[in-house]
């Protein structure tokens, strides 16, 4: 007998005890409150028997001195179990602890008043047998039963410990007993009973019995602590025999008739856990080594298996149990005494009828360790082979096994690992994606040799994802979905990327969109934990994440994110950061536009649905007849995304250069040429190769490549770097490549345009390629600098609107021989014969700008979004030489009026043309409810105006590429354009659902406002800019300008904010008279005093239309302010004279005499106290004629309310913190002023209003002006001008105000 070291015992009970749990997992046990049959013989019989034979001679019993706890240890005591269950419960529970105890009595054969006689030894009077025999053996404390059942695995591995240490002891002394019947004379408790146990000593026996029903109880962790503990003294006590175990297991769990379903359950789960427990001893090993042709290995692979086939749920376990057998057997041993055993070949043969996958999972283990080949032939292939194994025949054979394994769910069954390690059975496959990563998906793979496993591994993957995942589990029902998307988890961290296309198959990705695209699927849960799983495991891995894009889109048609309404796909998009993971995308989408068999054949309900998140959405729009079916929505958005997904890429410039050469190589073969012969073309000076889909490429994907073109060039001008060419060989420029690139394919013989074009159309683009070839020259010649930037826009204007020409043919052929002869005369080279023109030079340059700006507003109208960026940026660097006559042009534009003449005045025809009416609002002074009701019908957001008008803080603008739609018009001054104009409209008109005139006149004005903020921009600080802000503020004051059009006020509201009234250099030049700044004050006041006027008609509006009205009301006055505080801030920047500023003195002075005359008069105190505050010279000027009409006033209220202006001049000439010279100056001032105010306080204590409120504000006011004038020592001065019957009102009414001013004298 031996005795375990103990740092080898301790690592065995922590292995031993984490098994146990893990079986317990495998089971799914729960924690149950209620006793089982082995926790009430724990508590009864064993434990009083157990104590009297434990006690040693000389020792008096510790039965009737321990208390009913300590009685109780074990599982647990019945009381604790007791006040845990209900009352029912407990009478039901107490019937049965009685029935089992007297079943235990008569199984062990005992009568009942044995325990009373032991109980009865607890008196102090030892039992003569017990204690002449005891006193040779060591004493066994039964406590640790209890320890074994605590949930602390460190209490449970202790009590084993000690439990061990303990009966070895007592063993070992009962081994060296020469007479053992005496230490068993009196009481041999159940050791009486033929269980096999002949050479153990009582403690070891009645320990043995009771480790075996304990593991039959489900309460917390006894069944783990207990079968721990058997583990431990099975395998170290060698007198504990195997085959005693497996008759004492058999006998002590056996199941009856008459136990409930908890009972057998119990009951089948302690076998389970004492077979675990002999594995794990290790015993049934030893027992091989020492004896080949032992038998007990048989029966208990045949005990074992006869378990197994009891429950379901005890199948997996079992075969867990036999595959720890299998691991610690040699090859030699399995043959006969695991496949041989009895039951098990029938086990097997049964295995693929009923669907078994423990019987595959366990034949699988063992071949291997050894050759079956022929023992378990309908389970496994012969000879066995992964081909085999993985052929669609034998799998297909197996498919029942397979699904079968979903009845452990949510856990995967073991039997998936094992056939995962041997389909991808190394990484050979992943280290080879380092080193192909570019090859793995281009195109012509069908070249690139494989090794023959290599192959094989393929095939075998194919098989097993289309007869497996494919033809059994997603065809199936819920559970085995679920079961193949943790397979599809499981193969991913083995999966190389040529196999994703594969794996990701056109069955897997629908059944994945299926069950994204609805929320309350029972699935939704498992696809998204599948989607998450997925996207983590490509994000660092460029190979993995173009495969899966690909996959997902050629499935789906491009549709994924619009049918699963997530942004999975743009997500991985966003996630490219290397130069070799864009280009392998590019590459990719290139082979995705390409092929020809891309399109689902079987495509979900759900894919023909669109939703607002897909990134796709926009691509109907573009042309609802161009675009037909699945196979052109996924080219559709192979162009769209081949260029977006560059938007937020941080690439250095040397490497987003080729990126962006690739794509635009690309959108210009598929979109401006096509094959005549075939679909390859070779071309030899650019050494590279063209293909084209097999299929004619539709018109509408040739003009989406034509706008992504036009977007990418774009793009590519407004981030572009510093330009240094003049020593550059090959600039990155990507205008002059797309150039030389179109020219080279342009002259291939096999290559034509994608369409056929007209004479002026060959001529339009021959010219502009022509032109754009002299600006690059010209520009690599100039250097750095302006003209260098003006060159640039010119010849990226001149590339978008070659592609203008072509995405719209006969529309442009005008205004492209219009901008070719601006470049000419703009940039005329010494040599060329063209650069004297048929204009003198005298005139040639004003006359030029106008030609520009002129071509510049007839490219407008129909321009796309990227060709208004090129016009936006040509303007920005010529706006500074733009003549009055061009700025006046564009500025009509805004102005411009489609409203029928009856709503219009007679003299409004001459309004445009009188420059020097600056505002001229005279015209539509009438804002009333009717007219501008009529406008109200497009205005949704009322609230929005109101917004607006909350004060000059408020400039939020709207986006300038808010106006998307093509089309426009023009000013009816260029008379060059009024017959192009007319035609547009016609145009649009004939479409069908084309806008109306009116809204393309909106959206034309809206491109032109953004070309005047860029002038206004560029010219800060200019006379020009009161020149722009007059006009703009027409536009704005006239109802019939903005049409109704929330946009369009709003955007001219914005650009006068931010770039009018916010700008800090202000226009000062001497150029514009005073008179102009006084006529444009006067205009400005009048209209903010201008009241809102009701009409009859007013009555029938809709309260909708008289709240847009009264909103457009508030943002007229609104503007009216803003701009007289601007208009106040200009003249003060001149720095003119009082004798000067006497007329604008005047107007103000004006504006106060109807304010204080007028009770119906609508100026705000709020704008006059503002207009004080920002400009203290016109306070001071008007001091004195403000106090003499605020005495004078006729209502009390227009008295009160003036006292705040009173106030604000005073605070702005008498600071209360001064230094002398300003103190001085002060003085000067108040005093000049004391006698109105005398006469102004007499008045406000004699007719002292009656409000309360009105009343507290005049004690203010007086008081403050008391402060002032005791602050400057002017109390006696001021006194004087008080008559008697004025000291009197102000001591009667203002009391201690005025008390503290009088005895300061």
């Amino acid at each position: 007998m031996y005795i375990l070291a103990p740092p080898f015992f301790d690592k065995q009970l922590k292995k031993t005890d984490r098994r146990f749990s893990d079986i317990g997992f495998l089971m799914g046990s729960k924690k149950r409150s209620t006793k089982s049959e082995a926790e009430v013989l724990e508590g009864q019989t064993d434990l009083a028997t157990v104590d009297a034979v434990s006690v040693p001679s000389g020792k008096k019993s510790k039965i009737g001195n321990k208390s009913d706890a300590e009685m109780g240890d074990g599982v647990a005591s019945s009381s604790s179990v007791a006040d845990s269950i209900k009352p029912m419960e407990r009478k039901k529970k107490r019937k049965q602890l009685d029935k089992e105890k007297r079943r235990s009595n008569l199984e062990n054969g005992e009568p009942q008043p044995k325990q009373l006689i032991v109980e009865s030894k607890g008196n102090d009077a030892p039992e003569p047998v017990a204690s002449s025999s005891s006193s040779c053996l060591p004493e066994f404390h039964i406590s640790v039963f209890k320890d074994l059942a605590s949930a602390d695995s460190l209490v449970r591995e202790a009590a084993v410990e000690t439990m061990v240490t303990e009966l070895q002891e007592v063993q070992e002394a009962y081994g060296r007993l020469e007479d053992k019947d005496l230490v068993e004379g009196g009481l041999k408790l159940e050791a009486q009973k033929d269980d096999g146990l002949d050479n153990c000593a009582s403690s070891l026996r009645y320990a043995v019995r009771r480790l075996i029903r304990g593991v039959s109880s489900s309460r917390e962790c006894v069944r783990q602590g207990f079968a721990l503990g058997l583990t431990a003294l099975v395998a170290t006590i060698p007198s504990v025999k195997v085959y005693s175990l497996l008759k004492l297991t058999v006998n002590l769990l056996e199941v009856s008739s008459s136990m409930k379903g908890q009972e057998v359950r119990d009951c089948l789960l302690g076998r389970l856990f004492a077979y675990g427990a002999i594995v794990r001893s290790g015993r049934l090993t030893k027992e091989w080594f020492s004896d080949k042709d032992t038998h007990i290995i048989k029966e208990f692979m045949s005990a074992l298996i006869s378990l197994a086939s009891k429950k379901r749920y005890l199948q997996e376990p079992s075969v867990s149990i036999i595959l720890e057998i299998v691991e610690k057997l040699p090859a030699e041993a399995l043959l006969g005494h695991i496949l041989e055993a009895p039951g098990v070949p029938q086990w097997f043969e049964e295995a693929v009828d009923v669907g078994n996958p423990d019987a595959l999972l366990l034949a699988l283990k063992i071949h291997e360790k050894t050759s079956i080949d022929g023992k378990v032939s309908k389970l496994l292939p012969s000879p066995f082979s992964p081909s085999k194994l993985f052929s669609a025949d034998y799998l297909s054979s197996i498919s029942n096994c397979l699904k079968e394994s979903t009845f452990c769910q949510p856990r995967v069954h073991s039997l998936w690992p094992v056939l995962v390690n041997i389909l991808l059975p190394d990484t050979v496959l992943q280290a080879e994606d380092a080193a192909s990563a570019s090859n793995s998906l281009k195109k012509h793979k069908k070249g690139r040799k494989s090794s023959s496993s290599e192959e094989e591994i393929a095939n075998n993957v194919q098989s097993f994802c289309d007869v497996v995942i494919e033809r059994s589990l997603l065809l199936s029902s819920h559970d085995r979905k679920h079961l193949a998307f943790d397979i599809l988890l499981l193969l991913m961290p083995r999966l190389p990327s040529s196999f994703i296309p594969v794996v990701l198959s056109s069955k897997v990705v629908q059944c994945l969109m299926d069950i994204l695209s609805t929320k309350d699927s029972w699935l939704y849960k498992v696809a998204q934990h599948f989607l998450k799983e997925l996207l983590d495991w490509v994000r660092n891995d460029d190979v993995k994440r173009v495969a899966v894009i690909v996959a997902f889109q050629k499935h789906s048609s491009g549709k994924f994110d619009c049918i699963t309404k997530t942004k999975t796909v743009k997500d991985l998009m966003a996630e490219f950061k290397t130069e070799t993971g864009c280009m392998l995308f590019v590459q990719n989408l290139i082979n995705l536009f390409l092929d020809e068999g891309h399109a689902s054949e079987e495509p979900s309900d759900q894919s023909q649905t669109t939703d607002e998140n897909s990134e796709m959405g926009s691509i109907e729009d573009k042309d609802s007849v161009g675009i037909m079916g699945n196979a052109d929505f996924l080219k559709g958005w192979v162009i769209e995304s081949v260029s977006s997904f560059l938007k937020h890429l941080k690439l250095d410039p040397e490497a987003k250069f080729r990126v962006q050469r690739e794509i635009l190589k690309f959108l210009s073969v598929q979109g401006l040429f096509s094959a005549s012969l075939g679909n390859e073309v070779t071309s030899f000076e650019l050494q590279e190769k063209f293909r084209w889909p097999k299929a004619t490429t539709s018109t509408a994907l040739c003009q989406m490549c034509i706008e992504q073109l036009q977007s990418l060039l774009a793009s590519v001008q407004k981030v572009e770097e510093p330009r240094s060419l003049a020593n550059a060989l090959e600039p990155n420029d990507l205008g002059s490549y797309f150039m030389r690139f179109f020219s080279t394919l342009r002259n291939i013989p096999s290559v034509s345009l994608f369409r056929t074009l007209s004479d002026e159309d060959k001529q339009s683009v021959t010219k502009l390629l022509e032109m754009e070839s002299k600006l690059y020259k010209e520009e690599r010649n100039c250097g750095l600098g302006n003209d260098a930037n003006k060159l640039h826009a010119l010849r990226y204007l001149l590339i978008l609107l070659l592609l203008q020409v072509l995405l719209r043919p006969g529309e442009f052929c005008d205004a492209a021989s219009e901008l070719i002869i601006c470049c000419k005369k703009a940039f005329a080279a010494s040599d060329d014969p063209d650069s004297s023109g048929d204009e003198s030079n005298g005139d040639a340059a004003p006359e030029l700008m106008d030609v520009i700006v002129d071509t510049l507003l007839s490219l407008l109208p129909q321009s796309s979004a990227p060709m208004r960026s090129a016009i936006e940026q040509v303007f920005r660097y010529f706006c500074g030489e733009v003549t009055n006559d061009g700025l006046l042009r564009m500025l009509r534009i805004i102005k411009k009026d489609l409203k029928p003449a009856r709503h219009q005045e007679a003299g409004s025809e001459d309004g445009d043309d009188d420059d020097d009416d600056l505002l001229g609002i005279e015209e539509d002074e009438d804002i009333d409810e009717a007219e501008t009701g009529e406008t109200a019908d497009s205005d949704e957001q009322s609230e929005d105006s109101e917004a607006v008008v909350g004060g000059e803080g408020d400039d939020k603008d709207l986006p300038e590429d808010s106006d998307e739609s093509d089309g426009g018009m023009d000013d009816d001054a260029m008379f060059r354009m009024d017959t192009y104009i007319a035609q547009i409209f016609k145009e649009k008109k004939n479409q069908a659902g084309g806008e109306t005139a009116q809204s393309q006149l909106v959206l034309f004005k809206l491109r032109v406002l953004s070309l005047l903020e860029i002038y206004l921009h560029e010219n800060r600080g200019k006379p020009e800019v009161l020149t722009v802000y007059s006009h703009l503020a027409q536009a704005f004051v006239n109802p019939h300008t903005t049409e109704g059009s929330e946009q369009l006020e709003q955007r001219i509201w914005g650009i006068i904010q931010r770039k009018v009234f916010k700008e800090k250099k202000l226009p000062k030049d001497d150029s514009v008279p005073l008179s102009t700044l006084e006529s444009l004050l006067e205009k400005n006041l009048k209209l903010a005093s201008k009241p809102f006027k009701r009409k009859k008609s007013a009555s029938t509006l809709s309260k909708k239309k008289l709240t847009a009205s009264l909103n457009r009301y508030k943002m007229v006055v609104s503007l009216a302010q803003n701009s007289t505080y601007w208009v106040l801030k200009v003249i003060e920047a001149r720095n003119f004279s009082d004798a000067e500023l006497q007329g604008v003195f005047g107007l103000l002075q004006a504006i106060l005499e109807g304010y204080f005359g007028s009770k119906k008069s609508q100026v705000k105190s709020g704008f006059l106290k503002e207009i004080f505050k920002r400009n203290p010279r016109i306070g001071r000027q008007l001091f004195g004629f403000l106090l003499e009409n605020c005495g004078n006033a006729k209502s009390d209220f227009r008295r009160v309310e003036a006292l705040d202006l009173v106030i604000e001049v005073l605070k702005s000439q008498v600071p209360m913190n001064s230094n002398e010279s300003n103190r001085e100056a002060a003085k000067k001032f108040l005093k000049s002023h004391l006698q109105s105010l005398g006469r102004l306080i007499e008045t406000l204590v004699t007719k002292m209003p009656e409000k309360k409120s009105r009343k507290t504000e005049v004690h203010k006011c007086c008081d403050k002006i008391f402060q002032m004038i005791i602050s400057l020592d002017l109390t006696k001065t001021f006194l004087k001008c008080l008559g008697t019957d004025a000291r009197s009102a102000c001591e009667s009414q203002l009391g201690p105000v005025f008390l503290k001013l009088k005895n300061l004298n």
